[in-house]
């Protein structure tokens, strides 16, 4: 008895070669398909960029460190006032070693802005050092501290910017330099060119010791948006939150300077000259971080 022919061999094999084809698909049809991996939106890797924005009278840098890549800009600044308000410079330098240990402080969207020290000449005075001194060590006469306050022209920088600038200035009850006209001072030049260049969504400025958070006005009253970050900075940091300072005239301040120029900006200040109150500022920080997030 003979096997089948080949070519009935063939198209057996062919028939078979189908079915397996088509069995395989069905079951490829009814298998489920992989899941997809949803990945979060990530934090900002805190990668540092350093700019020398101005210097100072005596030819010190001022600096500036800026933290992420978003587009809503967050500018921190200390040392307005020197050395007599040298703790907001160390607040500032703080402020950078937490975001450098933790790369994932800031929130996707957002960049950070460090200015440490505005008035590094003042500092100076103060600590007879220069660059990331030991600041906590500081202990020095009233006197000293008072000094320490100015620039290197012994001009007041927070009364040197165009808003309502006058040449005579007053601090607590003694009158003060404002300077020969408003931007007479590098300090407040560089300050200007920063913000007119990158024009950030806030800024704020440590001082210390009026314990409160202000916010800023020129001639066209408080920005609503300043209103908003005041509230949510001492909200978190549990200062008191201040509309408007009144315990004396200022004028040619930045944070009004900035005001006229629709920038909004606060005052934090601290409670004393001897401390960071680290924990407060950084619940007032984060709470920034929180608000502007939203925005974007």
């Amino acid at each position: 008895m003979s096997g089948p022919s080949p070519k009935k061999v063939v198209t057996i094999i062919v028939v078979l070669g189908i079915f397996a084809a088509l069995v395989f698909g069905f079951l490829a049809l009814k298998k489920k398909p992989a899941p997809v991996e949803v990945v979060a939106p990530k934090a900002v890797v805190a990668t540092t960029t350093y700019k020398v924005i101005g210097t100072s009278v005596q030819g010190r840098k001022i600096e500036a460190y800026t933290f992420g890549s978003g587009n809503k800009h967050l500018v921190f600044a200390g040392g307005m006032h020197g050395g007599y308000e040298w703790n907001s410079v160390l607040l500032a330098y703080d402020f950078m070693d937490y975001l450098n240990a933790n790369s994932n402080a800031i929130p996707a969207g957002l960049k950070v802005t460090v200015i440490p020290d505005v008035n590094p000449d003042g500092v100076y005075i103060v600590t007879g050092k220069e660059g990331r001194f030991a600041l906590a060590d500081v202990s020095t006469s009233s006197k000293v501290l008072a000094d320490g306050r100015f620039n290197a022209d012994n001009v007041d920088l927070n009364r040197n910017f165009d808003c309502k600038w006058q040449p005579k200035a007053t601090w607590q009850n003694k009158t003060t330099s404002a300077g020969a006209a408003a931007f007479s001072e590098p300090e407040a030049v560089a300050i200007k060119n920063f913000a007119l260049e990158n024009k950030p969504d806030v800024f704020v400025f440590w001082h210390s010791q009026a314990n409160a958070v202000y916010a800023s006005e020129c001639k066209n009253g408080i920005l609503p948006v300043t209103l908003d970050v005041m509230k949510t900075y001492a909200a978190a940091s549990q200062y008191p939150a201040v509309k408007s300072f009144d315990a004396y005239p200022v004028t040619g301040d930045s944070e009004g300077w900035l005001a006229s120029i629709n920038i909004p900006a606060i005052t934090v200040e601290l409670k004393s000259h001897n401390s960071i109150e680290w924990d407060r500022n950084l619940a007032g920080i984060k709470a920034l971080f929180a608000y502007f997030s939203k925005k974007i």
